[in-house]
């Protein structure tokens, strides 16, 4: 059995910027065993079960795979806990579609698969965020039943921004 642990840390206005949790590796990744991660020609892989290298929330990452040849065709991942950065920065799904197989709702039905998990690791509501000016991410956020609440401006204090991100991003909740 491996536990592994993340911390609080308060911050002003009584927020915290991240929730205690001990959280076992085996029985986080035998929740998976009940759920149907397949739509369509798409399979939801797990690769890895660990603490987020930038977020430092329990993550499972996933390959988006197909399930006639063998090949991958993108990642996603799902990031348990709430924090102040999930809820309004980087979301609690991040997703990427390698670009020769762009076009097929492959991040939309990806989100709408990881969905049930999310609800089962207590997340609700689901906030995803993406680039304004990605329209191909806002435009899967729609399809996969997301609604729109605002743009936010990301501090410059953010990694997000300190690595390169944008100045804003979009909310979805789910």
């Amino acid at each position: 059995m491996q536990l592994f642990e993340v911390r609080t840390r308060p911050i002003p206005q009584g927020h915290l910027l991240i929730q205690m949790m001990i959280v076992n590796k085996d029985e986080a990744i035998e929740v998976l065993q009940s759920l149907e991660l397949r739509n369509g020609n798409l399979e939801l892989c797990l690769n890895d079960y660990s603490v987020h290298s930038f977020h430092r929330v329990p993550t499972y990452f996933f390959r988006m795979m197909s399930q006639y040849s063998d090949q991958e065709l993108g990642t996603v991942n799902l990031r348990i806990g709430s924090t102040l950065h999930l809820e309004r920065y980087a979301g609690h799904i991040g997703y990427g579609v390698h670009p020769t197989h762009r076009g097929h709702h492959y991040a939309a039905r990806s989100v709408a698969l990881l969905l049930p998990l999310a609800r089962m690791q207590g997340i609700d509501p689901l906030w995803i965020t993406c680039d304004p000016e990605n329209a191909a991410s806002r435009r899967s956020l729609e399809i996969a039943g997301a609604e729109f609440v605002e743009i936010v401006d990301v501090p410059e204090t953010c990694g997000i921004r300190k690595f390169g991100g944008k100045l804003h991003k979009c909310r979805y909740r789910l």
